[in-house]
């Protein structure tokens, strides 16, 4: 549901702005301010959870997100629908991390990578049914519908509060003695630690801005440059989507198998090539196939972090670290839309995305010098 609401907005920023009277940089700033929001929700709710236990907070982040996404069906002006985007990314941005530290906990160290990346592709499913339904209901339900459907995870809430329960690594941590930093501390509490904190600060950073670069602004793409209706976009957006599906599923598997820092390098380097190929191409048919493969590069790597951030932090901080270290990237990330926008006005979307590769090559910098391989050790 956070990757249906979040895909479904890029889809309905022209809607919405013509119905609310918004400029193109309101429109895409709702984009960011939910992005914000997480960064807020990422470091708050992390901490609870760290302290309270994964599986209560999760519920807790859940029905914020929810209840929120759905306040925006009723937004009368660009400031309450900027507050309501606002406070359901506090929601979001607590739950990916703590659902990517309960599924690190739980799984065996052998695949805690392939574990992460189930985790991702249930972000991906989102995104997808967004580009595929909003064509079909968009037209009958109209914007403000589209938002009340993301009300339905508050029913969800119940049944994950009831059908799961604390990993046994978190349980024996709260009968241990409390740190003396808190959780949010321990992400710095020594030099080699604040090394990796900046290097995934690095790497979130990358991985949101570029995901978001051209997620967010695909759709106009097709439409404004090679005239695509909103199907023809979303079809197009979809064979994308399913490309970066494929490249999370991979990521995990190939992440366990020959360690964490080959597998990004791998990727990393298909994302700076396949931007630059895709903003070349002119043919439909080969944007078709490029748009597969570069989503499996792009967005493939999200099939890493959860494992990557859990095996570099203690117990007593892997919520925190996965909610803070993913958000602030997040929020980077949501920057995005708003720089592609303004390049693509400038000098051409090809140029904007094309820019894109600069940032992949930093990513492989920031990896190599400040990233360790701890592949399959057991959580600390």
């Amino acid at each position: 549901m956070d990757g249906f609401d979040l895909l479904i907005l890029g889809f309905m920023l022209r809607v919405i702005t013509a119905d609310l009277g918004l400029s193109q940089a309101e429109g895409a700033s709702l984009v960011t301010a939910t992005l914000v929001g997480a960064v807020i929700g990422g470091v708050g709710f992390g901490m609870l959870s760290d302290r309270l236990g994964r599986v209560r907070v999760l519920t807790w982040t859940i029905i914020l997100f929810a209840v929120f996404t759905g306040l925006c069906a009723v937004a009368q002006s660009y400031w309450d629908l900027l507050l309501y985007r606002t406070i359901a990314g506090i929601g979001l941005g607590g739950e990916f991390g703590i659902g990517m530290a309960l599924v690190a906990e739980a799984w065996p160290a052998s695949k805690r990578a392939r574990a992460s990346s189930y985790v991702g592709l249930g972000w991906q499913l989102g995104v997808l049914a967004a580009a595929l339904l909003t064509p079909l209901l968009l037209p009958v339900i109209g914007w403000r519908g589209m938002f009340a459907v993301g009300l339905f995870p508050a029913v969800a809430a119940y049944f994950i509060r009831k059908g799961l329960h604390e990993p046994e690594v978190f349980v024996a941590k709260a009968t241990a003695p409390r740190p003396a930093r808190s959780s949010l501390g321990l992400l710095v509490a020594d030099r080699a630690t604040t090394r990796c904190s900046i290097g995934l600060v690095i790497l979130c950073s990358v991985q949101n801005f570029g995901y978001y670069g051209v997620m967010i602004w695909l759709p106009n793409y097709l439409a404004t440059r090679f005239g695509f209706d909103l199907t023809q976009s979303a079809t197009w957006t979809a064979v994308t989507i399913l490309g970066m599906a494929v490249g999370i599923y991979a990521f995990g598997h190939v992440a366990d198998r020959v360690g964490r820092k080959p597998a990004f390098f791998g990727w990393m380097l298909g994302a700076a090539v396949m931007v630059v190929l895709y903003s070349r191409l002119t043919d439909p048919f080969a944007l078709l196939v490029a748009g597969a493969v570069m989503g499996f590069f792009v967005n493939g790597m999200l099939g890493g972090y959860g494992a990557l951030i859990s095996e570099l932090y203690p117990t007593a901080a892997r919520a925190t670290a996965q909610n803070v270290l993913f958000n602030i990237g997040r929020a980077v990330g949501g920057f995005g839309p708003v720089v592609v926008g303004a390049v693509a006005v400038a000098w051409g979307f090809d140029t904007a995305i094309a820019l894109l590769a600069l940032l992949y090559l930093l990513d492989m910098v920031a990896m190599w010098l400040l990233i360790p391989e701890r592949k399959g050790e057991a959580l600390s």
